[in-house]
């Protein structure tokens, strides 16, 4: 692999491109106030206050702009400077000189990357060595959107300009298509379409209701998640929607959630709306006098929490206030978390197996940093717990990498990072070892010596959320879900009225056999009900007329289009066969 084929090398693109573009903004403003242009995950962005609104109109001549500085073979020149130098550079530069201020106080050296003699700016490096190295049909600016200074709601609202930038222009348009795909499978359009779920103004944002054809979806996907859990061990529990205050305040959730927080106050005590369901769990496991002969314990719980989110981050499932964790939570023993995490590993694999979702899988293995003042509980219990998940991820054969410093204050975790059918990353599932709640709770249970020894608190969530999974499934299948998902599994479409007798002998023997139908009777083109149907993505279609009234069959359409005439028995066996499989 030559260094150009490397993705630090693309990610200097990017990052001169940001320069680039600040070049060219200065150009049409000078007086223009610079935020900060990082990189991102498909190219670039960065922030401006600027005199004016921008418009589409306007980044048609910003890139016009870059690409003519591109051509110009101007090369990047980075030098440390120091902090009264770096002030008198950017003095006209407010935001710059913040953040001069803040690198300052953090001893963090300075530096500024110069573009030929067209642009300056502070920076930590990372570009081409020339501009001649940007592939000028490889980039394109995409969208302006607003931001807040440092993400402050307090600080000035900043114009942002988002840039795609790859390698080639090949690359470029590879990643357009996806984005029209995309566009194409929006569980936001689809959910209208197919009736899944309303998002309505008078119950508000991040609230969705489940239409009856969406609650079909939810409620298979939460029965297979207990399918996979009944007969290892589990026990399911139920935790109210609502809880004292104290009980957040013990768990440390009060101070970790802030304003997420959704508040009521009672007659005379005041209540958090349950933003976790892990300190529930606690006060279960609390109530009872456990030995170690008990361990572990497990309790799993399909719990609906609420979050206060902001807003402008809500959007149809994927982001809600309303969110139903496939709950899971382990008491057990150090010596016991490989096994209990193998187990739970296992559960993921099969899950994501199902939906179609193991092809090019990874799991992030979240240990802790160097600064071991930011974790709690003992290095001996880190060792063990941190060994003891790498160990299960080997044992069951994950495709882990270790990364240091991500492990939550309360444990290293796991997270799995599973790609839909067009290839967008979602992290899902998650197992998270704890030794926080356990302590906060003063939970125990009796060792064989007869003392009492403190258990490890294992997190488990196989979907996440299940609003979010949901609207991940419906991008992922295109709203076209297999059979045992699917809201109506078989369309029965009489060929006209005179059919309709037959038509519902069909139904009826296919609701004999717990398959979900739906009959559209003859008052429209036998073409229109077909392309209904289609509309609809009905897995089945089943046209019905004189001929397999005679013949006792029933004309079968797939998703293909593929056609076959079978006798009734047959289909149903068929079908109930691929449902009880769960084929896709």
């Amino acid at each position: 692999m030559s260094a150009k084929d490397t993705p630090a090398f693309l990610d200097g693109i990017r990052h001169s491109l940001a320069h680039l573009l600040a070049a060219a903004v200065l150009k049409e403003f000078p007086d223009a106030k610079l935020a900060i242009g990082p990189t991102i995950e498909n190219g670039f962005y960065y922030d401006f206050l600027l005199p004016r609104s921008l418009s589409p109109e306007d980044l048609k001549g910003f890139e016009k702009t870059m690409r003519k500085l591109a051509a110009q073979n101007l090369p990047f020149a980075g030098e440390e400077v120091t902090v009264d130098e770096a002030k008198k550079r950017f003095a006209a530069q407010p935001f710059k000189l913040e953040l001069i201020d803040e690198f300052s106080a953090a001893d963090k050296k300075l530096t500024v990357y110069r573009t030929g003699d067209v642009f300056s700016d502070l920076c930590r490096g990372g570009h081409v060595e020339n501009t001649r190295e940007i592939p000028l049909d490889g980039f394109m600016l995409e969208k302006i959107a607003g931001a807040y200074w440092r993400g402050d709601e307090k600080r000035p609202m900043l114009q942002r300009i988002y840039g795609l930038a790859f390698e080639s222009k090949a690359k470029l348009d590879e990643y357009l298509a996806l984005q029209e795909e995309a566009k194409k499978r929006d569980h936001k359009v689809l959910g209208r379409q197919l009736k899944l779920f309303t998002i309505s103004d008078l119950i508000g944002a991040g609230l969705p209701l489940i239409q009856p054809r969406g609650m079909i979806i939810r409620k298979a996907i939460e029965d297979y998640l207990w399918e996979l859990h009944r007969g290892k061990g589990y026990s399911r529990v139920w935790t109210p929607h609502i809880a004292k205050e104290a009980l957040y305040l013990t768990s440390g959730h009060a101070a970790k959630f802030g304003d997420e927080l959704f508040r009521v106050q009672g007659k005379e005590e005041k209540f958090f709306i349950k933003p976790m369901s892990c300190p529930h769990h606690m006060e279960i496991f609390a109530d009872n006098q456990l030995s170690y002969r008990d361990m572990p314990v497990r309790y799993f719980e399909a719990a609906t929490v609420y979050r206060d989110e902001k807003s402008g981050e809500l959007g149809g499932l994927t982001r809600v206030r309303s969110i139903t964790q496939d709950d899971g939570h382990l008491f057990c023993r150090v010596s016991q978390i490989k096994d209990e995490v193998k187990t739970i590993a296992g559960i993921i694999k099969e899950f994501y197996g199902t939906m179609g979702m193991l092809t090019d899988y990874w799991v992030s293995l979240s240990v802790r940093g160097d600064d071991r003042s930011k974790y709690l509980g003992t290095d001996a219990n880190w060792i063990a717990a941190e060994t003891a998940l790498e160990e299960a991820a080997r044992g069951a054969a994950l495709p882990y990498r270790r990364i240091e410093g991500e492990a939550a204050f309360y444990g290293p975790k796991l997270d799995f990072m599973f790609k839909d059918a067009i290839g967008r990353q979602w992290q899902l599932g998650t197992i998270q070892c704890d030794f926080n709640l356990p302590e906060r709770f003063d939970l125990s249970f009796t060792n064989e010596k007869g003392e009492k020894e403190r258990p490890v608190v294992i997190h488990r969530a196989i979907s996440g959320s299940l609003e979010r999974f949901m609207g991940v499934l419906i991008e992922h299948f295109a709203g076209a879900f297999p059979l045992w998902l699917a809201p109506v599994q078989v369309a029965i479409l009489p060929v006209s009225e005179k059919f309709t007798a037959y038509a519902a002998k069909v139904r009826e023997t296919l609701d004999a056999a717990d398959i979900r139908t739906e009959l559209a009777e003859a008052n429209e083109s036998l073409g229109k009900r077909i392309r209904e149907a289609q509309l609809m993505k009905a897995p089945y279609i089943l046209v019905v007329g004189e001929k397999e009234v005679e013949a006792g069959t029933v004309n079968v359409r797939n998703r293909k289009g593929e056609e076959r005439a079978l006798t009734l028995e047959t289909f149903a066996a068929q079908i109930s066969k691929e449902v009880k499989e769960k084929a896709r």
